[in-house]
């Protein structure tokens, strides 16, 4: 059944990082009133809505959906954005409060379990309001590690986490860091039972990190949720075809 349209309007906005901008919307969302996922999402609609309906292809962008509200209609989304490259991002830096777009969604599939012995979250910029979301929903004695990478240390954010999950930041500014699969796997493995969420760029968390996870240390599938949000050197559009290529590929006997 084809996900509920719902038209948002910019409510205020607010510049996060040098590289983010959130913007706070309001609207009905009678859609998210069973929505239990932390990485919850919406696709914006760059066009008509009403292509959606008969089968046409507007132009759709994927971002994380931040506490939504559905008595008060508020909800909020973070961009990153890297000056006048895309669709999204340099519509959310020249968006206006009374700015209204259309949103198809929610999606979502994660929640930090509970029952999981610890926790484990990484990404780069585009993961950063799914990890804060999954963070705030841990309980106080939740144990893990959280790695983030960003350009440098004007872009880090607030990012609060109980005391036993540990934060690192990463910088590709600075040579001394290592990138995000070299400090995942850096990562001291904890005993017990481990529930993952790693996304951002496709060559990092695909092929580095996901093999890692599964064929290193054994980590069940169901255990992990782990997708590419973007690949670097690639558009919205061209970055759909290499997911396209990467899942074909897997699928092909050996």
């Amino acid at each position: 059944m084809s996900k509920p349209i719902t038209l948002l309007t910019v409510a205020s906005k607010e510049q996060l990082s040098p590289g983010m901008v959130r913007i706070r919307f309001s609207g009905d969302l009678a859609a998210f009133a069973d929505s239990p996922f932390t990485d919850r999402y919406v696709k914006l609609v760059f066009g008509d809505p009403a292509e959606l309906e008969n089968g046409g292809r507007p132009t759709l962008r994927t971002y994380t959906a931040i506490a939504p509200d559905v008595a008060t209609g508020t909800l909020t989304i973070d961009f990153v954005v890297h000056g006048d490259e895309g669709i999204a991002g340099p519509w959310a830096a020249d968006a206006q409060p009374g700015d209204s777009i259309h949103v198809r969604g929610p999606g979502g599939a994660y929640a930090p379990d509970p029952e999981a012995d610890w926790h484990l979250l990484a990404g780069d910029e585009a993961a950063i309001p799914a990890i804060r979301q999954a963070l705030e929903a841990l309980a106080d004695d939740a144990q893990g590690h959280v790695v983030l990478q960003v350009d440098g240390p004007s872009y880090q954010q607030d990012v609060p986490a109980p005391s036993g999950v540990e934060v690192r930041w990463l910088h590709r500014s600075d040579p001394s860091h290592p990138g995000l699969a070299d400090a995942v796997r850096a990562l001291p493995w904890r005993a017990g039972r481990v529930h993952a969420f790693v996304h951002g760029e496709g060559q990092a968390v695909m092929k580095e990190i996901r093999p890692y996870l599964y064929d290193v240390r054994a980590v069940p599938r169901a255990d992990v949720s782990i997708s590419a949000y973007w690949k670097q050197g690639r558009t919205e559009e061209t970055f759909r075809e290499w997911k396209a290529e990467l899942a074909r590929a897997e699928e092909a006997p050996a």
